[in-house]
């Protein structure tokens, strides 16, 4: 437990809370992509989940005990969802696998539902799991190996390295919460502008703000502390995400 503690948590640690956030904007942000594509608000509103997830990876690999379980865990449910995900959220084509007759097929499956540029959010956190308990045991090799990973994969990963880099900063500076305010904001700033990848001086003429600019709006749940004690079994947290899934889908046949 020792190693638990060895990190101060200084941004808001009411992480039930900002759970419950993050698993409703999420589904706001699917139901926009996959049914309301017209209502470019909803996907707005969803920017919000991914930055509370990560933060919540962060305090997570502080506060577990056994660090491979967490990851196996959010592994397992990320390979069981993968199906559902690509279906759901129409990364497959309509009728492109055939369950009842092609469920046999372990090559197709693979090929139509996990060969593909459109992996679940777990995998990304996965990831960003594995780069963290690398530094928790200082072990600076395996990081630089664990995050040359995440570059070989990030076509494959939601949010790519963008995502591996967010939970890196809310981990590194969790304990500094200025420090950590002023770094993520500018990163996501940079990120959600992108002529500034190009230039910061002069500010370019023309400006396109991306969507994930909006991620902005998950800062103050993140950084202004919040004391609710809602305590929800992990599991709801897990289940969420096939089960809301689940829902897209049969909205969409019902539509």
């Amino acid at each position: 437990m020792a190693e638990a503690l060895s990190k101060e948590i200084r941004l808001n640690k009411d992480t039930g809370l900002l759970k419950l956030i993050a698993i409703l904007t999420m589904f706001i942000d699917h139901l926009g992509a996959a049914i309301f594509p017209e209502y470019r608000s909803m996907r707005v509103i969803g920017r919000i989940a991914f930055p509370i997830f990560a933060y919540c990876i962060a305090v997570g690999c502080i506060y577990t005990r056994n660090i491979a379980k967490y990851a196996l865990r959010v592994f397992l449910v990320g390979l069981l969802t993968q199906p559902l995900y690509v279906t759901a959220l129409n990364h497959l084509e309509k009728g492109g696998f055939d369950w009842l007759h092609q469920f046999y097929r372990i090559d197709l499956i693979l090929k139509h539902y996990y060969l593909t540029p459109s992996w679940a959010i777990h995998f990304t956190l996965v990831m960003g799991i594995l780069v963290i308990w690398t530094l928790k045991k200082k072990n600076y090799l395996l990081t630089a190996v664990a995050l040359a990973a995440c570059w070989y994969l990030k076509g494959y990963l939601n949010y790519g390295m963008y995502g591996i880099y967010l939970m890196l900063i809310f981990y590194a500076l969790i304990d500094r919460p200025m420090a950590s305010l002023l770094w993520i904001s500018a990163y996501m700033v940079w990120y959600g502008l992108p002529q500034l990848r190009d230039r910061l001086w002069p500010w370019p003429e023309k400006m396109t703000v991306y969507t994930q600019f909006w991620a902005l709006l998950a800062l103050p749940f993140i950084y202004i502390p919040t004391r609710s004690k809602i305590r929800v079994n992990k599991w709801v947290f897990y289940l969420f995400y096939p089960a809301h899934l689940a829902v897209i889908y049969l909205i969409a046949i019902l539509k």
